[in-house]
């Protein structure tokens, strides 16, 4: 009964870091998301409607994120625009590892040190994943892309 228990718990704990890493480059259109509704929502517009217009907000968000990576030909720009997804989902993996770490760590600056290392793996994550979302292709007139040979 004990090896079920480790076992499970095992997995349990692996399928929330793969769910956080997963769902890192989300941070920043959940924010936003999360923002348009509540502001939606205070401004007398009923659950449904605010549920719905921060849905599209965050939507929009992402959509528009990963084209401008795709589009946009300098690398600075690019950063930029990647930096500002990643600094979301630094931040909230940040605050992810620092709420578990007391389950294995009890000294307070061991926590800080995994909780900013767990901040700089999930940003870099996000970072990436934006990366290989938003592939960049060549553009020729008339859809046609010639082939080296």
């Amino acid at each position: 009964m004990l090896a079920i228990g480790l076992v499970l718990n095992t997995l349990g704990i692996g399928l929330f870091c793969w769910a956080i890493f997963a769902l890192a480059v989300y941070a920043l259109p959940f924010f936003v998301a999360l923002s348009i509704g509540m502001t939606a929502l205070q401004t007398g517009t009923g659950v449904v409607a605010a549920l719905l217009i921060g849905t599209a907000g965050g939507a929009l968000t992402l959509v528009l994120g990963q084209i401008a990576v795709a589009v946009t030909r300098s690398l600075a720009l690019r950063i930029a625009i990647a930096t500002t997804f990643a600094v979301p989902a630094a931040v909230a993996g940040y605050h992810v590892v620092f709420a578990l770490s007391p389950i294995g760590v009890p000294s307070l600056a061991w926590r800080e040190v995994f909780a900013c290392l767990g901040a700089v793996c999930i940003g870099l994550t996000s970072w990436m994943r934006l990366f290989v979302l938003a592939e960049t292709r060549p553009f020729e007139p008339g859809g046609v892309v010639e082939s080296p040979t």
